[in-house]
């Protein structure tokens, strides 16, 4: 007997696929990484497009927000052609200051929103570069998820945004990714020689 996700049912219009949970599992799980196994599954379940897995009780994720959290960006661009809503986590993942800057206008508290898992707009911002975006944010409030952030930074080798994130003071170098990694561990490990000098001698690393 297939069990099904009460977010796919409450999202679900009249005449609508009811989804799978396992269904919606896979699709957001393929939002991480696989953008060809995404169009398949939208092609063949076009109802998968928002539909969100819930990891905990309180943590549920769509593919977009996947897509967003880990910054893959093909995968959110196909998402958003085909109808995902652009949240401001997405946009700040993309680099889309202005449409940022939009949603801040139109709500002022999104500065403090997060995307799935609870990780901050910060953190998200990191992802795609742009060390001004990350800056506006940053000098707007969004102070949660610096370490996150930072990390995010380092690991895609952008030395000029770990400097910044770095001389904020906010960055806890002892903050372990899921893979239970410090910044300098992946660092290290990736080569990254010179944000590794600036981890041991621009701050504090042990």
């Amino acid at each position: 007997m297939l069990s099904f996700s009460a977010t796919a049912k409450e999202r679900a219009a009249p005449n609508q696929e009811v989804l799978p949970i396992e269904l919606v599992r896979d699709f957001v799980i393929a939002g991480h990484m696989d953008l060809e196994k995404v169009k398949r599954m939208h092609h063949e379940h076009p109802a998968l497009l928002n539909a969100a897995y819930p990891w905990k009780e309180n943590d549920h994720e769509t593919a977009i927000q996947a897509a967003a959290q880990t910054g893959n960006v093909e995968v959110a661009e196909y998402l958003l052609a085909n109808g995902a809503p652009l949240e401001i986590c997405t946009a700040a993942m993309l680099g889309r200051t202005n449409d940022v800057k939009r949603i801040l206008a139109g709500n002022p508290k999104k500065i403090v929103a997060t995307g799935a898992h609870g990780i901050p707009l910060l953190a998200h911002a990191a992802l795609n570069g742009n060390l001004d975006l990350v800056q506006l944010l940053f000098n707007k409030g969004a102070h949660q998820g610096v370490s996150f952030a930072f990390h995010n930074a380092v690991s895609r080798n952008n030395y000029q945004m770990a400097r910044w994130l770095l001389e904020t003071g906010k960055v806890d170098l002892g903050w372990k990714n899921y893979q239970g990694k410090t910044a300098l561990d992946v660092a290290s490990e990736k080569g990254y020689h010179d944000i590794v000098d600036l981890l041991k001698h621009g701050g504090t690393a042990e």
